[in-house]
């Protein structure tokens, strides 16, 4: 799959990256979505999208082989700080076009009205509770 994504976004640094919007649309066309934050991380929220894949950063290397390479594949974590980082990898092992970074990870794709599936039995402990201000 050679440059899906051209046309479709804004390219920064050699990687493509995409609005929580433009990804879900994406999606929406068959683009898989692949949450590349660590398993205690996805449990609590998950992006709600068809085909979505858990493969975490630090196994990324190893699992790479198992992802598909005829579908455009779409990189979250959490707040898209590391998700270039995995984006980079794999274009580096020829992915080359067939994947995009979703700026701002899950934070933002909630903070767009984007859906998620929420597991209340999975919230982390504490009493430190960070309040996000929805978007005006």
């Amino acid at each position: 799959m050679d440059n899906f994504f051209e046309g479709k976004t804004i390219k920064s640094n050699d990687i493509y990256n995409l609005s929580p919007l433009q990804a879900s649309k994406l999606c929406q066309e068959g683009a898989i979505l692949v949450d590349v934050r660590e398993e205690y991380l996805n449990r609590f929220k998950i992006f709600e999208v068809p085909g979505l894949i858990f493969c975490p950063k630090k196994r990324l290397a190893e699992l790479m082989a198992d992802l598909p390479v005829d579908s455009p594949l779409i990189i979250a974590d959490a707040s898209g700080i590391h998700s270039p980082e995995a984006v980079k990898m794999l274009i580096e092992n020829g992915f080359t076009g067939s994947c995009a970074n979703l700026s701002g990870g899950l934070v933002e794709w909630e903070h767009s009205g984007l859906p998620v599936v929420i597991d209340y039995s999975e919230k982390l402990p504490g009493k430190l509770h960070a309040s996000l201000k929805p978007r005006e």
